[in-house]
């Protein structure tokens, strides 16, 4: 199995991109920078964010610079602690780190990490931000502010004098056990401007760029998205510091609206307010069928290396290989059916068949606005083929992934056909669905698709994925899809001698004495069965054209004349304008047959000769 996330392996040629982005970190030289990845979910942000990362690692040159990477999730923070608060707890906590092992630095870093309790504090609102605003507390909440302070590491109460223009030494009364002095408000103003040019100086000072990467903000409620680049603005801008946001900009945009609901902004001022926080707006690159073919394959070559089918030295050399090939794909260098079966050689017909399911599923999942190439999305898919794939040995069953790829691309991509497939599979004997064959040859001739299929590309280039399925009993495939949707089989009433009876006319071309007497033997109710059930599973064979083609329906009437009216249904839907004139003499000797016939006669579609044969039957019974 694939896991769900983040990686730093390079399946989808992100590495040229996260190449760029680091370079361009580089290249700023202290000079504060912000980055926007944006991109929909599941297209790979945050795997592109950790390679960007990890270049930066890289290129670190200690005693000039040195790369402080902070990853921040306000995810992970939503409904506990106001992401804004965190953050900058965040940063803070880091810069005491680096600081430690100077004793000037770290005396700095404290203070840095008071001011940013205060900001955290007058967060709050109501009595204790009324508190630090007037100086006086407010309430039992500003009271207990006042009171005890010193638990925030506020004011002057581990012994050191402040920084900030407010600011006096520890004799000033009060200073070392409350948080103000009373009647002596806070100018948040200038705490926010103090915060920002201490944090400054110690990034100087260490000689570290500090890179923020704000991850999964498009997965939190739009107030904790807003409240996350509120707290961005903070630190936004200061020298020796970045920004690396990942987002969906649609949902940024989607927040705003909702943090600014009641004042009729438009999409414009909506996109503006993200603009206005990134300075480099980069795009996760989209994958067309090229990328998304060599992303299936690396993704097939890693778990059939995993299992034993591919060697380490070809999976490596193949890791290598494909992304090279997509940075030359602009050329035409495409990632080509021979190309693939060249990295997992022609003689292992295991990896061939793996290579070419990669082949057909590409522009399929590319095509289908359910998966639309989304590499998470192509990740579960396959997911959930290999978990059926395990799933089907212990219930002996036995099913390759092609055919198992195959089904669960429909059910994915159009539920729709899938349900009608399946609904006909609870009715057809052994599952094997005879349209679904029909449809199969007639996407590869360019024929018209028959009902339930859609005439649009991706139902044609499904019906042509291999395996065909036409002739494949689906019940095994339908049993292990029970995670998608409720299957029912039907009920199977037939008896040993009806299922005997079902085969031997399901194999007969012409009457004879056996087959006579297997009707016999399984009596009206059963050969009635078994004849519905023969001219079922001979319909995607049936020509129209041959007498053998009508047997299932005459034999068993022969013997039991009761079945006349079932077998005259199940002819009346013959297709008239198939209707060749082999098919009408044994026909028309059987009385219960002769309507419909007569019917064909009349009929405009039915094919000329096939109306002198039924003229000439006519004349041979009187």
């Amino acid at each position: 199995m694939w896991a769900d996330n983040e990686t730093t392996i390079d399946y989808l040629n992100f590495g040229v991109v996260a190449d760029a982005c680091a370079k361009l970190l580089q290249q700023a030289q202290g000079v504060p920078l912000s980055v926007g990845v944006s991109g929909g979910w599941g297209v790979g942000k945050t795997s592109l964010v950790r390679m960007i990362e990890g270049r930066l690692k890289q290129a670190d040159s200690p005693g000039k610079n040195t790369y402080v990477v902070v990853t921040f999730n306000p995810w992970l923070y939503q409904d506990f602690e106001g992401a804004r608060s965190a953050l900058l707890q965040l940063v803070g906590d880091e810069v005491l780190r680096l600081a430690a092992k100077d004793e000037a630095l770290l005396k700095k870093a404290k203070r840095l990490l008071k001011r940013i309790n205060l900001l955290r504090l007058a967060q709050l609102g109501g009595e204790a931000a009324a508190t630090l605003y007037t100086g006086v507390p407010v309430g039992s909440i500003g009271a207990a502010v006042m009171k005890v302070g010193g638990f925030f590491g506020l004011g002057g109460g581990d012994g050191e004098p402040g920084d900030g223009e407010g600011e006096k030494g520890k004799d000033d009364k009060g200073a070392a056990d409350g948080l103000l002095k009373p009647a002596e408000p806070v100018s948040l103003p200038s705490e926010i401007q103090a915060f920002r040019n201490a944090l400054e100086e110690l990034l100087e000072e260490l000689k570290v760029t500090l890179v923020v990467f704000v991850d999964d903000l498009d997965r939190c409620l739009p107030k904790t998205a807003i409240s996350t680049l509120e707290s961005i603005r903070l630190l936004l801008f200061l020298k020796r510091s970045a920004f690396v946001v990942a987002a969906d900009n649609e949902f940024i945009r989607g927040a705003v609206r909702v943090h600014f609901e009641g004042t009729s902004i438009s999409g414009e001022v909506a996109t503006n307010y993200f603009d206005k926080l990134i300075q480099v707006p980069l795009h996760v690159p989209r994958l067309g069928i090229n990328e998304a073919k060599a992303y299936l394959a690396l993704l097939l070559m890693e778990r059939a290396h995993s299992d034993g089918d591919f060697d380490k030295t070809g999976f490596e050399a193949a890791r290598e290989a494909i992304p090279k090939r997509l940075q030359t794909s602009w050329k035409g260098d495409a990632v080509t059916s021979e190309f693939l079966q060249s990295l997992v050689g022609l003689g292992n017909t295991r990896m061939l068949e793996l290579m070419k399911l990669a082949e057909g599923l590409a522009p399929l999942l590319t095509q289908s606005s359910a998966v639309n190439a989304n590499p998470r999305l192509m990740k579960r898919f396959l997911n959930t083929v290999y978990l059926r794939s395990a799933l089907a040995t212990p219930q002996g069953i036995d099913l390759d992934i092609p055919s198992l790829a195959k089904w669960h691309l429909v059910e994915r991509c159009d539920e729709t056909l899938a349900n009608a497939l399946a609904a006909r599979v609870t009715s057809a004997a052994d599952g094997r669905v005879p349209v679904l064959h029909e449809a199969e040859a007639a996407a590869a001739s360019g024929a018209v698709l028959p009902e339930p299929f859609k005439d649009d590309r991706f139902t044609r280039e499904w019906l042509q994925l291999q395996p065909p399925l036409g002739e494949t009993d689906l019940r095994p495939l339908l049993h292990l899809s029970r995670d998608t949707a409720t299957r029912d089989f039907g009920a199977d009433n037939m008896t040993t001698e009806g299922r005997a009876l079902r085969d031997a006319l399901v194999s007969a071309t012409a009457s004879n004495a056996p087959l006579t007497e297997a009707i016999r033997a399984a009596g009206a109710i059963q050969a009635g069965m078994a004849m519905a059930k023969a001219w079922q599973l001979k319909a995607a064979k049936r020509t129209w054209r041959s007498g053998e083609d009508v047997v299932p329906l005459l034999e068993p009437c022969k013997v039991y004349p009761e079945l006349a009216a079932q077998a005259s249904a199940l002819l009346a839907e013959a297709p008239v304008g198939k209707v060749g004139p082999g098919i009408i003499p044994p026909l028309y000797a059987q009385l219960w047959a002769r309507p419909i016939v007569d019917k064909w006669e009349a009929d405009s579609s039915t094919e000329r000769p096939t109306k002198a044969a039924i003229v000439q039957a006519k004349k041979g019974a009187r």
